[in-house]
């Protein structure tokens, strides 16, 4: 009996979030790229899905004023498949999704853990205005083979990181950061100082953080003092932002 060969799982975005059906007005996108793992080729956990949907909830209460519509990326496999990048892939096609949807919006790429990388190497994207990168995880410090951040020149970049990340190397991501604002002074990151990977102990003010910084890149709204200081001040200053409990009442949101 002849063999039928498998179909390659496609990658999609989810529905909208916080709208009834199709958005009818959309004026700024924001893609949600979930946690994944090194390497493998099966189909992504449905949790890593639906731990990004308070987020995307937060952020579409948020922006609903502003016609903000929030997708989370369903990636074609769990894993991000060096040399292949399949996550990053993924969230580029994502990026032409948008377009072919909802045609010449600014669209900010947002990922938490290997999501946060592809957020970070697919941000080049001429869609893409911004890169939210939570908890990031990068690679070991490679000189002949550095994690690339030229290509995020003119965009706005923040990356958050628990200093008690057993997960992510909080180190590797202060130094691509120290890298990136070499080129894109528009670079800054936040501390969130005691807080693990999944940043649930600060989770508030990390929602905060993160509604900010997005509202003011898709919008142009203004940022609150401490997303505008971090993204003005030189390096380290802007780089080693503290985040805490009670800093998010500062924040809109």
């Amino acid at each position: 009996m002849a063999q039928r060969a498998l179909t390659l799982p496609a990658a999609r975005l989810g529905r909208a979030i916080g709208t009834a059906g199709t958005p009818t007005a959309v004026s700024g996108v924001v893609l949600l790229l979930p946690d994944g793992g090194p390497d493998s080729h099966r189909r992504p956990s449905p949790l890593s899905y639906a731990l990004q949907l308070p987020l995307a909830r937060a952020l579409a209460r948020a922006g609903r004023a502003d016609d903000l519509t929030v997708h989370v990326v369903r990636y074609r496999h769990r894993g991000w498949n060096a040399p292949d990048a399949d996550l990053a892939a993924d969230a580029e096609w994502a990026a032409d999704e948008v377009v072919r949807r909802y045609g010449d919006v600014p669209v900010c790429l947002a990922g938490h853990g290997m999501g946060g990388r592809a957020a970070l190497r697919a941000g080049g994207h001429e869609a893409v205005n911004s890169v939210l990168a939570m908890a990031p995880w990068l690679p070991e410090d490679d000189a002949r083979d550095p994690e690339p951040v030229k290509h995020l020149l003119d965009r706005r970049v923040l990356i958050v990181h628990g200093t008690n990340d057993a997960r992510t190397d909080p180190e590797l991501s202060f130094r691509l950061a120290e890298r990136a604002k070499k080129t894109n002074r528009d670079t800054c990151r936040f501390e969130v100082h005691s807080d693990g990977h999944a940043l649930r102990q600060h989770r508030f003010e990390v929602t905060s953080l993160a509604t900010d910084f997005v509202l003011g890149s898709l919008f142009g709204h203004a940022y609150s003092r401490p997303v505008a200081d971090a993204l003005a001040a030189p390096p380290p200053l802007g780089l080693r932002m503290p985040l805490a409990a009670g800093f998010g009442k500062t924040l809109r949101g």
